[in-house]
């Protein structure tokens, strides 16, 4: 008899791969998207969603953009919150409605093969928020779906900063546990080989550590 597949792993070559960005704040998640937004990918850009309340304005054309739905500035007077409060409860409002987000990223597979979703610049606000996991969770479960965490080259020079950077990566990896990639970002300001040879040589990263404790 042969061997069938399951059909959890067929996958619709209609519906588009999900890139869901993240990184600190700072990292370049919006420069990021804004190259990625460029690219052509069998004759079409991504579909692009910007899931930051909080700014005044995004560098490539967003297909969807929470702002259009939630006025952030409104939350935060209506339910007195400061900055990081109202931006995880426009979130939170965004993500009741994230099932017809859900079914047009889904159309848009028959036209777009990679759908792109900025996230807002504070990444806790999404990452550890419930509204996050939620968005997550339904992308997850419609599209194939890729974490991508950005890091910056530039401050990770420092062994300590690129350690937390990593370890906030990993803990995003087993949270989320979907496929996950890692992007060195900045690098036509300072080169990315310094990074690679940590990740591969724990020794090298450990002469590095204790260079710094000693200055």
């Amino acid at each position: 008899m042969a061997e069938s597949k399951p059909e959890a792993m067929e996958q619709d070559p209609r519906k588009p791969i999900s890139l869901i960005i993240l990184g600190m704040a700072g990292a370049g998640k919006t420069s990021f998207t804004r190259q990625l937004s460029r690219k052509v990918v069998e004759g079409s850009r991504p579909y692009i969603i910007n899931l930051d309340p909080a700014c005044r304005e995004v560098p490539y054309p967003a297909n969807i953009d929470i702002r259009d739905t939630v006025n952030y500035k409104e939350v935060m007077k209506q339910y007195g919150l400061g900055p990081n409060g109202g931006i995880v409860t426009a979130l939170n409002l965004f993500s009741t409605k994230f099932g017809q987000v859900v079914d047009l990223i889904e159309k848009a597979g028959q036209k777009h093969k990679y759908c792109i979703i900025d996230t807002p610049g504070q990444i806790e606000v999404f990452t550890w928020s419930a509204s996050g996991t939620i968005i997550t969770e339904a992308l997850a479960a419609s599209c194939p779906t890729v974490i991508v965490y950005v890091m910056d080259t530039v401050r990770s020079v420092s062994p300590v900063t690129f350690m937390s950077n990593m370890l906030y990566a990993c803990s995003i990896l087993y949270k989320a546990r979907l496929p996950f990639i890692v992007v060195m970002n900045k690098t036509d300001v300072v080169d990315n080989s310094y990074a690679v040879e940590w990740m591969r040589d724990f020794e090298a990263f450990q002469e590095a550590l204790d260079a710094e404790g000693d200055a």
